[in-house]
């Protein structure tokens, strides 16, 4: 029962990340959008949570910095996206394009500030991990849910969970949610009753940058100590659980956690006996998730409803 445990607790830690940014790149497409530049966005927002956390832990530690880390992230993440917004918005520019020139500028300008600001001149952002939660009271003692969720977990996790309801609850039950996914299925309509598209679709980018730049941050702190300026095609991954998932918040929940599962065997593979033993060399078990990718992607994409107008930019004399 341990190996299972931690095999979930793995997963969580893997799939976190991928529904934060995934929820993320829908309310830029359900916008009208197309959110290419997710990859940039974590980079970006993951450079900006650990630099911030590798300045103040001298003098702070715990919870709340990671909560004013995760802020922190966030704002990065915003500020990023807002360059996509303007490329897609205001210059009608090719959305891929725009978004794949982030992805190119990201690291670089990443790695470049950071042996400009760090004494030592190195491009890794370091700090100490003093974040997990050894359990939760009272809630650690639930059978097996307990063990899974509230022992040896980070807040982060929480988050990620709290999101998926407020994203749902915005996305279905609220004026603005039905706002925006009018503007990704016919601008046109939305406009002529006094939406303005422009605006709705630049909160829809911001909001995929917020929740990518946080993604970016909650992705390295359960499993590394360091920030090196990449994060491993996780934003790509998240395109794939987007597109699997329909666009829609639940169905997204469970292709975070198949693919974040096919990610745990990737990195985890070595403390299973059973996968060990068969003497499989460990390149293909690090390739698993990006070819479970493509195997989902080639039997889903047939059956994939995006939204009507995504992907492109909306002129307002065109009717």
């Amino acid at each position: 029962m341990d190996m299972l445990y931690l095999l979930l607790r793995q997963t969580m830690f893997f799939s976190i990340p991928l529904l934060i940014v995934a929820l993320g790149g829908m309310f830029s497409e359900r916008s009208g959008v197309t959110n290419i530049a997710l990859e940039g966005i974590m980079v970006m927002g993951g450079f900006t949570g650990i630099y911030f956390i590798n300045q103040m832990q001298s003098g702070m530690s715990g919870q709340l910095l990671l909560l004013l880390a995760v802020i922190m992230a966030i704002a990065g993440g915003v500020v990023f996206s807002l360059l996509h917004a303007y490329a897609s918005v205001n210059l009608k520019a090719d959305q891929v394009i725009s978004g794949t020139a982030l992805n190119m500028f990201a690291p670089a300008f990443v790695i470049y500030l950071a042996r400009m600001i760090q004494p030592s001149g190195i491009a890794n952002v370091s700090f100490k991990n003093t974040f997990q939660i050894s359990e939760v009271p009272l809630l650690s003692k639930i059978p097996f849910i307990g063990d899974v969720f509230f022992k040896n977990t980070y807040i982060t996790t929480f988050i990620g969970f709290l999101i998926l309801i407020i994203a749902t609850v915005v996305l279905y039950k609220t004026r603005f949610g039905m706002r925006l996914r009018a503007c990704g299925e016919h601008p046109q309509a939305a406009d002529s009753v006094g939406i303005n598209v422009y605006k709705m679709r630049y909160i829809g980018v911001m909001i995929s940058g917020a929740l990518a730049g946080l993604g970016g941050l909650v992705l390295t702190i359960p499993i590394s100590t360091e920030f090196k300026g990449a994060v491993n095609g996780y934003g790509f991954l998240a395109l794939a659980v987007l597109i699997f998932g329909q666009w829609k918040p639940m169905r997204i929940l469970w292709a975070a956690l198949f693919f974040g599962f096919m990610q745990t065997i990737s990195a985890a593979y070595s403390a299973i006996p059973f996968l060990l033993n068969l003497n499989i060399p460990s390149e293909f078990f690090k390739m698993t998730p990006y070819v479970a990718t493509l195997i989902v992607l080639a039997f889903s994409s047939k059956a994939s409803k995006a939204p009507k107008a995504v992907g492109q930019p909306y002129d307002k004399g065109a009717r």
